[in-house]
């Protein structure tokens, strides 16, 4: 039967929570290709282990502890951005080790945790969304989208030019505290899926792949998401029927669609090229030419 995947009810989770994570990653992730911070995501991806041992030791939900703690970090992380100057670089590297070290050792602390909890963390894991993750990714996944749709014209401004848009009257460093904070959640909505390592490419790749064939916002916006959607859904099913790691199958077909989109993007540069000079020299032709002043004189 083609469609015996669906029957499993953890399948039927894994594959829910696919499609919240291809929407909301490549949402939040166009904000910080514009910004050039689309390495956010894996700093934030290293804070949130905390969470996730925390999480452990305190037997609570792995998800929402993440999300406090990457939140908070997000926050950190953006402050630094505002007020490192020269130190900053060395500032965030001790807090994505320090997150990441912290992470593993709570989870060693912890009763119930092991080495097994933190693979699925780190690479994704089918089998291990559970109903109470569900919730909690349905409702972080209606905040990322609420907020990346709602306020795309704020967002996309201050992503463009932040000079211009604190001229305009925007408050540009409340609109960059929550570009932070969206990721930060979208991390922890993601990690079940793809995992904490590899969800910044899923934030990345399909923006880029998106790019590779339009030049318009709302169109990359709508064409990341839905590469976003397809490579998480493929990525899922091949991992149920070939037995492999979710978070790697999704990355590998995320970048084979910007590969295929670079491909064929080329090509057709090249045809509008040769048709924007065919269109001006046709133009150039069709102007008359001027005559004479000679003939313009009636004897």
């Amino acid at each position: 039967m083609m469609l015996e995947f669906l029957n499993p009810p953890f399948m039927q989770r894994a594959l829910l929570a696919a499609v919240l994570v291809g929407i909301t990653a490549p949402a939040i992730g166009i904000y910080l290709v514009q910004r050039r911070q689309a390495l956010m995501g894996d700093g934030i991806g290293h804070v949130a282990m905390t969470g996730v041992g925390l999480g452990f030791l305190l037997s609570t939900n792995p998800v929402w502890m993440a999300t406090l703690v990457a939140v908070a970090g997000s926050v950190v992380m953006e402050l630094i951005r505002w007020y490192g100057r020269t130190r900053g670089d060395i500032a965030l590297a001790m807090l994505f080790y320090g997150g990441m070290a912290g992470g593993v050792m709570l989870i060693n602390l912890s009763d119930t945790g092991s080495n097994a909890n933190l693979t699925s963390f780190l690479f994704g894991s089918l089998s291990t969304v559970s109903e109470e993750d569900i919730t909690a990714i349905v409702v972080l996944a209606a905040f990322v989208v609420l907020v990346t749709v709602g306020l795309r014209r704020q967002l996309f401004a201050v992503s463009q030019d932040e000079e211009f848009a604190r001229v305009t009257g925007l408050p540009v460093r409340a609109l960059n505290l929550l570009v932070a904070v969206t990721a930060a959640v979208t991390v922890t909505v993601a990690m079940r899926v793809v995992g904490l390592l590899l969800v910044s490419a899923l934030m990345v790749v399909p923006v880029a792949a998106a790019q590779q064939i339009s030049k318009s916002f709302k169109v990359t916006f709508v064409l990341a998401v839905v590469i976003g959607t397809a490579v998480t859904l493929a990525g899922t099913v091949t991992s149920y029927y070939q037995d492999v790691p979710p978070g790697a199958t999704i990355v590998l077909l995320a970048i084979a669609a910007f590969v295929l989109l670079t491909a064929l993007a080329t090509p057709l540069a090249r045809r509008r090229a040769k048709g924007r000079v065919s269109e001006e020299d046709r133009c150039t032709l069709e102007v008359p030419a001027a005559r004479p002043a000679s003939d313009d004189v009636r004897v």
